[in-house]
């Protein structure tokens, strides 16, 4: 949202921008970009950069950043994993426990597949073809009733 008129800017318009490569800032080999836009109300210049270990990218100047409720998401995720894997390594009987949780969740993925493949394997057996000519005969002795 542009800091000058409080336009909102979202994140598909599209824009004539300036680029730039961001001297000394490299991401696994990565260049970083520096964008430079132009409000498209108030003409106010907003820089951004890419932010490649995120996929995402980061507000410089002349705009703000709206509430993202999946970049925190993501975060409490991670911040959750950290936690698993702390606890499990200062105490092992969480350790057992998370693996038969994960192990019963793994089966019942794999019941639910099974489910799906044997529901398509029902599917798959329709021969379209021979519906398909069903319906012309019946259309065709249609006609010739209507004819007669």
């Amino acid at each position: 949202r542009c800091k000058t008129c409080g336009e909102y800017i979202y994140k598909g318009k599209k824009f004539n921008a300036r680029k730039e490569t961001v001297q000394n800032e490299v991401y696994l080999g990565l260049p970083i970009f520096r964008f430079y836009i132009k409000c498209t109300r108030c003409l106010a210049e907003i820089t951004f950069k890419t932010d490649p270990e995120n996929t995402d990218y980061t507000m410089e100047h002349g705009a703000t950043r709206n509430f993202q409720a999946e970049k925190l998401l993501e975060e409490e995720e991670k911040r959750l994993q950290k936690e698993r894997e702390e606890e499990e390594l200062n105490n092992p009987m969480k350790v057992l426990e998370n693996r038969t949780k994960d192990s019963k969740l793994e089966m019942e993925v794999l019941e639910n597949l099974q489910e799906l493949k044997e529901l398509n394997q029902r599917q798959a057996n329709v021969d379209f073809e021979a519906m398909l000519k069903q319906y012309k005969e019946l259309e065709e002795e249609q006609r010739r009733k209507e004819q007669e």
